[in-house]
């Protein structure tokens, strides 16, 4: 039910009814001295409309408010409850100390000589591979 502004004669005095539109230009009891006052425009004007779900104030600077902190984006994707990501900012991971990295180095020239012994290997296999296949065919032909 809409909310309606009325002016009171009487004792000077503005007050707000909510009441059905029906009975929007009826005229109202003033609370204080309880005669009868007449409707009148308003003094003031609050409108909202939806966008995205949520009620928004006419104007709309287009952000959005969560939990009473103002945001540009509505939250999106796998967060916590009660959590935004522009309110709050993950964690970074912490950096590497120096043994981590000496480690990390040690065991990717560790993986790179692995791979460098079955490269040479597969090679190996495979020029076996050939010589007996050249063999073969040689033994077929005399």
């Amino acid at each position: 039910m809409p909310l309606y502004e009325f002016y009171c004669e009487a004792c000077d005095g503005v007050f707000e009814v909510l009441r059905s539109m029906r009975e929007a230009s009826d005229p109202a009891p003033c609370p204080v001295c309880n005669r009868d006052a007449r409707r009148m425009m308003p003094t003031s004007f609050a409108a909202f409309t939806f966008r995205d779900g949520y009620p928004r104030r006419i104007p709309d600077k287009g952000t959005y408010w969560h939990l009473e902190k103002e945001v540009k984006h509505l939250v999106t994707g796998p967060v916590h409850p009660n959590e935004h990501p522009e309110i709050n900012k993950p964690v970074p991971p912490p950096a590497p100390t120096k043994g981590e990295l000496a480690d990390r180095a040690e065991m990717e020239r560790q993986q790179a000589e692995i791979k460098a012994i079955e490269e040479k290997e597969r090679q190996a296999a495979i020029a076996a591979y050939e010589k007996e296949q050249q063999r073969k065919a040689s033994t077929k032909i005399i």
